[in-house]
């Protein structure tokens, strides 16, 4: 049988590993396929430099409309990244009738519903896998390996640079500012690091995966987002005295209300696994009305986990090139004409518990006067935790953890309580998950 032709845009990180892999393991790759699959041309905006693979016998070029248009190549992989090129490349294959694998979360997080649609139209397949959480297959067991399961929540740490920030803040003591220019020497973080820090890059994912898990549209724009930044040493402290972690998570749960759709800074209890996620490593836990919780580990990043993601799209591709089109597994796990209009709850509606560092004036009835704004706007205090001041007078951290209120309710009280003339300075919200 013929081997299927591919063309790869992007000869980087992810697209030099993609060929790597392929190349290695093409003998085991070809038997699980059913056919040969062969890397016909590669599209790079520099073809003279080194690699990081070997491009004998691939056709080169710098023109990525080449590939798009040349009637051989029956995959596109997309490895650039981005929404603006990417975006046209990737419409002008689906309209050439060429399937699409891809690792860009943001392309599909923010244009995914209209070039699915475009897709099933042309009756050809997206792939996206690598999208979400590097090397983890979490899309293809939310969309099949769970299939029989009404999906409640899914908590993922999904971006390996926050998750190395925060680690190396718990374990060795370590500020903020000083751990992110560590992580941008190595290579973790880009030098501007806004979308891994403020939780850009995980809404991306984590809109993915509400989609699959609930059978709605993408909708990036209502997912809640908020850094890292913020998170003090004294924060990881006082995480640990009280038995928790702080995980940088994204967050989606089905409500009767709607869909939380949230990525910020968590507090988690210091047993569950996945507190126990450390470094670049990536993980999603997911609960399922029938299996349960299932939690998904591995690489999040990094040259041949994410082609490890990208080759298996490439090989499902190959194994339904025969299949009608109407009956392939939907690019959203539901089929396109059943997607539910299920609304995304603004953060203010969401319910969840809070711990709170507030730092005061050392003078009697501070707390009672805190304690009675919580009581008027209905939120139950579970621990106080009251330090020391260094010196007579001197300011003292308060530390509260609440039980369940809805946002609002705590953004009410969070002003009153900034507005006392003993609390001088912002008070510290992270909020809290239990995760059982």
């Amino acid at each position: 049988m013929q081997s299927v032709k591919i063309g790869v845009l992007g000869l980087g990180t992810v697209g030099g590993g993609t060929v790597n892999v392929l190349t290695r393991n093409s003998k085991e790759i070809s038997r699980r396929a059913g056919r040969g699959i062969e890397i016909s041309r590669a599209a790079d905006r520099d073809i003279e430099s080194p690699k990081i693979c070997q491009t004998d016998g691939i056709s080169l070029t710098t023109d990525a409309m080449d590939i798009i248009n040349d009637p051989e190549i029956d995959i596109v992989v997309e490895l650039i990244g981005g929404t603006g090129v990417a975006l046209d490349l990737v419409t002008k294959a689906i309209e050439n009738g060429k399937h699409v694998v891809t690792a860009n979360k943001a392309l599909i997080a923010m244009h995914g519903n209209e070039l699915f649609a475009k897709a099933q139209e042309k009756g050809v397949t997206i792939a996206f896998e690598a999208a979400v959480a590097g090397g983890i297959p979490i899309i293809k067991a939310m969309r099949e390996g769970l299939a029989a399961n009404s999906i409640e929540w899914l908590a993922g740490i999904i971006n390996g640079t926050g998750n190395f920030i925060l680690t190396e803040m718990r374990d060795k003591g370590r500020d903020f500012a000083d751990v992110l220019a560590e992580a941008q020497a190595l290579g973790y973080a880009e030098a501007d690091p806004t979308f891994d820090v403020e939780g850009i890059d995980a809404a991306h994912k984590l809109t993915i995966m509400a989609s699959i898990a609930f059978g709605i549209p993408l909708q990036f724009d209502k997912a809640y987002t908020e850094g890292i930044s913020k998170i003090s040493q004294e924060d990881v402290k006082y995480a640990a005295e009280l038995g928790y972690r702080i995980k940088h998570l994204g967050i989606a749960k089905k409500t009767e209300q709607g869909v939380e759709l949230r990525v910020h800074p968590t507090m988690i209890p210091h047993r569950r696994l996945i507190a126990n996620v450390d470094g670049v490593m990536n993980a999603v836990l997911v609960q399922g009305d029938a299996v349960g919780p299932t939690l998904y580990y591995g690489a999040g990043a990094g040259s041949d986990a994410t082609a490890s993601a990208v080759v298996a799209d490439i090989i499902d591709i190959v194994r339904a090139l025969t299949t009608d089109p109407e009956n392939r597994v939907p690019h959203l796990a539901f089929q396109p004409d059943a997607l539910s209009d299920t609304p995304i709850l603004p953060v203010e509606d969401v319910v969840t518990s809070y711990y709170l560092r507030i730092h005061t004036e050392d003078k009697p009835g501070v707390l009672a006067e805190i304690t009675r704004i919580m009581g008027e706007q209905g939120i139950s205090i579970e621990a106080i935790l009251q330090k020391q001041p260094e010196e007579h007078g001197g300011i003292v951290p308060v530390i509260m953890l609440t039980q369940e209120v809805v946002e609002k309710n705590m953004n009410a009280a969070i002003k009153q309580i900034e507005a006392l003339q003993s609390v001088t300075d912002s008070v510290m919200r992270i909020r809290m998950e239990s995760l059982g």
